[in-house]
């Protein structure tokens, strides 16, 4: 259970930031490189290089090398295990959502 909360701290912690959500918005469209990832971003090549460490320990993407191009990918093994964790809690909302149906329908409200 702890190893499953690290990964979920660090999928969700990964996802908080505006820009690493939207670096992994991009790759999920099609792999690409670091420079292409840096490209519409007024971030140094550093900057960027450091979201890219912290998608990639959370294991939402994969980097690889090609001669001298390093490539970034989208990993979509992450995100399913965050998907799981947050379907649990949408079905405990529809239960409820239900429950007050019932309820509202019964008094007729």
């Amino acid at each position: 259970m702890v190893e499953y909360s690290l990964s979920l701290d660090s999928i969700f912690g990964s996802l908080a930031d505006p820009t690493r959500r939207d670096i992994l918005r991009r790759v999920s469209e099609r792999e690409m490189t670091i420079n292409e990832v840096a490209l519409p971003y007024d971030l140094s090549l550093a900057a960027v290089s450091k979201h890219l460490k912290v998608l990639e320990k959370a294991k939402l993407i994969v980097k690889r090398k090609l001669g001298r191009e390093h490539y970034v990918a989208l990993s979509p093994a992450a995100l399913k295990t965050a998907q799981a964790y947050l379907d649990k809690y949408a079905h405990m909302m529809e239960v409820q959502m239900e429950s007050l149906d019932v309820y509202l329908t019964k008094e007729n409200l």
